[in-house]
């Protein structure tokens, strides 16, 4: 399977529709945040250097068959995968790992550009098994985990990970964090909580425009802590 990639920006968004069509198909509503976010994200990844947003899509022919989006935090010198989307027509044909392996192509290319030698984690959120309401969302949860894995992507056992709500008055909603890292060193539960708490600032604050004390309110049930001026 050939593809071609191209990437959606803020001052490009011709493939952005068709690529919020196959989004709403694929996720639960409680884990799928609203279409503006999406342009936020690329209008804020403009002004945020060394932070980057990107929205990757895949072409087979003239169809959009796939798509990944991504935060690359410069702080943490850390890729944050957000979604990664595959036409359920096309599954089973390596067009996810193709699409991830691209995405983190991408965000390693970020790493240098901030003046790192590559990129040192990649991270990434998924529903837990637990969470999921039908027998189809367990099936579809099933596979993605299992995907993640061949990937190389490993589960952080250490944190009992949460997602802020994405919808006002909804509620935080328990996830699955999982990593993939350059080194073969485990990753320390205070360089995972420090890499949470810039997800959150930069993502879910400086992006999602969630309400600090409520991310401070999730953050906290996690055991992390944050200082007065993180969301400065």
């Amino acid at each position: 399977m050939s593809i071609r990639w191209e990437e959606i920006t803020y001052e490009n968004t011709a493939y952005l529709e068709s690529a919020l069509k196959l989004y709403d198909q694929s996720f639960p509503m409680e884990v799928r945040e609203p279409h503006h976010v999406f342009l936020e994200s690329l209008k804020y990844s403009g002004k945020s250097f060394p932070n980057t947003f990107k929205f990757l899509i895949g072409f087979e022919g003239e169809q959009l068959v796939s798509f990944a989006t991504a935060h690359y935090l410069a702080e943490v010198n850390t890729g944050f995968i957000v979604y990664i989307c595959i036409d359920p027509h096309i599954r089973s044909k390596g067009l996810g790992s193709k699409t991830l392996v691209r995405m983190e192509e991408i965000l390693n290319e970020d790493a240098i550009q901030a003046g790192n030698d590559s990129l040192k984690t990649i991270l990434l959120e998924t529903e837990k098994l637990e969470a999921v309401h039908t027998a189809r969302e367990k099936e579809d949860c099933v596979k993605r985990n299992r995907f993640f894995e061949r990937n190389n992507y490993v589960r952080l056992e250490t944190i009992e990970y949460i997602q802020p709500p994405l919808h006002e008055d909804g509620e935080h909603v328990p996830l699955q964090l999982f990593s993939k890292q350059a080194g073969k060193d485990q990753l320390s539960i205070e360089e995972i909580k420090t890499m949470v708490k810039i997800m959150y600032k930069e993502k879910y604050f400086n992006v999602n425009k969630i309400d600090r004390y409520l991310l401070e309110d999730c953050l906290k049930k996690m055991g992390i802590t944050t200082s007065s001026n993180l969301y400065n």
